[in-house]
């Protein structure tokens, strides 16, 4: 869907031992994407990236990351609905099923995230993905 690279972050939510899932494996991770590529009929395949660590990722990586791109957190406690067309590249982060808690969002907000959310129903990852991506694009 466009994606050039994909970072999977752990976060509160997130249970320790999916680090140690086999879906994790390099290879089980590009024949999922090789998978998406070709039902997309695109040829570009993302880079994914994984960050077992949350703060430091967000203090030392992110911000080089978020240049010259708006910033958008996915939260269903935001109040602005998510912005729609948007004509220039977008960093989206997307929590685990139950979301950001309160202190991973301020230090998102903090590096420049905006919060939106994608109305009324809270969204599997799964189906938030594509439906954050139709709007903003």
């Amino acid at each position: 869907m466009g994606a050039k690279r994909i970072f999977l972050i752990h976060t509160s939510r997130v249970e320790k031992s999916y680090w140690n899932s086999p879906a994790l494996d390099e290879e089980r991770i590009r024949e999922q994407l090789v998978l998406g590529l070709e039902q997309a009929r695109d040829t570009i395949l993302p880079h994914v990236m994984l960050r077992p660590k949350f703060k430091p990722f967000v203090e030392d990586e992110l911000p080089s990351l978020i240049k010259g791109t708006l910033p958008i957190v996915a939260h269903p406690d935001a109040l602005e609905p998510v912005p729609r067309q948007v004509g220039s590249a977008v960093t989206l982060a997307i929590g685990p099923e139950g979301g950001f808690i309160p202190y991973e969002i301020k230090m998102l907000e903090a590096m420049g995230f905006k919060a939106v959310n994608l109305g009324e129903r809270i969204l599997r990852v799964e189906t938030a993905v594509p439906v954050l991506l139709s709007r903003l694009f």
